[in-house]
């Protein structure tokens, strides 16, 4: 007899793991972003006139902590950690707003970071439930 629920999805699995893995591949890119510009400000180049003009130390200390999350909640998605899920979102939805604030700063990058978050909210919200059945 199987645990499983009626509604349950092997693909899904598939979707929730993907999540997990591109946390903690954002997180660990988002940990380099913020070693860099807290190693030297010149790196990136900066527009004179964007709405949201921070200091690049301010970006790298975001960047560094929020990338450590990152990595510890896409860590705990793959144990079925109903926490870890839910920061997962979260986060992602921050990395998602962090990352159109940091568009002046690495335009082709934060594109993409903003694509894969809200694949990774998709993904952790329509399916991240299924991870804790595999392999009953």
């Amino acid at each position: 007899m199987s645990t499983q629920p009626a509604n349950y999805s092997s693909a899904a699995v598939g979707w929730t793991a993907f999540a997990a893995i591109m946390l903690i591949i954002y997180g660990v890119f988002d940990v380099i972003q913020g070693i860099v510009a807290l190693a030297n400000n010149e790196f990136f180049v900066v527009t004179e006139e964007y709405v949201f003009r921070f200091n690049i130390t301010t970006w790298g200390w975001i960047h560094l902590i929020g990338g450590i999350i990152l990595i510890f909640a896409g860590a705990g998605i793959f144990s079925g950690n109903l926490l870890a899920r839910t920061v997962g979102v979260v986060m992602a939805g921050l990395a998602v707003i962090w990352n159109f604030a940091w568009l002046p700063y690495y335009p082709i990058w934060s594109i993409i970071a903003i694509a894969i978050g809200i694949a990774v909210i998709w993904a952790l919200t329509a399916h991240g439930r299924d991870i804790t059945y595999e392999g009953s």
